[in-house]
């Protein structure tokens, strides 16, 4: 589905993405871990299309997005739903024209069609009866959910989550990770996480990926990635790691995780 080829990034001279390389196969969930300015973000970023590569190439599906026209872009973005950190809401539109605002820009939808849309993707997310509410009148889940929302209003292939449980509670995170793997089960799609959230990673990934110098530094299933004896992996997963998933053995893993992980 994804393909990264020695792709290089830098601001200034800072080099945040210096040869990467990365291949996400189709229907998968990768969590990208690593320190802060390893290039998460960044990536995320430059796999929807939002930031150019300096150099290296980006396949999507079978196209090649770093050297396409704005309009070409633009096409294969549609297929690409993004949550970001944020969630991204416009405090001066309510949940549904939140929801709606990309369809409203860039389809010719009747305002009946785009409805149907809206109250579909807020269903999906557990928010239906929010249409007519205010961001400000929102938990900081809930406005997550709405930016989920928003991102899923084109159908897209890949889901794109940038730290998608930061400043929640708890039970809110737990409520944030048990839907966006509801979403991958029933959507089958592509998903890609950015987190610092280890207890996050593992009740999400089926596959996951550290950067470290701008590189991939390993790739695995959670499972091989806790065995992995790299010790800059270990001691990233040590200091970030929920108890359950420290000295763990597969059994437990699965557990832990709540599904079986191969």
């Amino acid at each position: 589905m994804i393909s990264i080829k020695n792709v290089k990034k830098a601001f200034g001279k800072k080099k945040v993405l210096n040869g990467l390389d990365l291949d996400i196969p189709q229907g998968e969930t990768l969590v990208i871990m690593g320190r802060s300015g390893c290039g998460k973000s960044v990536l995320l970023k430059i796999i929807a299309g939002l930031l150019p590569v300096d150099s290296g190439e980006v396949w999507i599906n079978g196209t090649e997005i770093s050297h396409l026209s704005k309009n070409n872009l633009n096409q294969i973005r549609r297929k690409i739903g993004m949550l970001f950190q944020s969630a991204a809401l416009f405090d001066s539109m309510s949940v549904a024209e939140n929801v709606a605002f990309m369809l409203d820009q860039h389809t010719k939808m009747s305002k009946q069609e785009m409805r149907k849309i809206v109250d579909e993707k807020l269903a999906l997310v557990d928010l239906d009866g929010a249409q007519e509410l205010r961001p400000a009148e929102l938990s900081g889940g809930m406005r997550k959910r709405v930016g989920l929302a928003r991102a899923l209003a084109f159908n897209p292939d890949i889901i794109l989550y940038d730290e998608p449980t930061t400043g929640l509670d708890p039970v809110t995170c737990t409520e944030i990770n048990e839907l966006i793997r509801g979403l991958h089960e029933k959507l089958e799609v592509t998903s890609i996480v950015v987190t610092h959230d280890m207890h996050s990673a593992f009740s999400v990934a089926t596959l996951m990926v550290m950067l470290h110098e701008g590189k991939q530094a390993a790739y695995g299933t959670p499972e091989a990635l806790i065995n992995d004896e790299d010790p800059t992996l270990q001691q990233f997963i040590l200091f970030g790691a929920p108890d359950q998933i420290l000295n763990i053995d597969n059994p437990t893993l699965k557990e832990f995780t709540g599904r079986n992980v191969s």
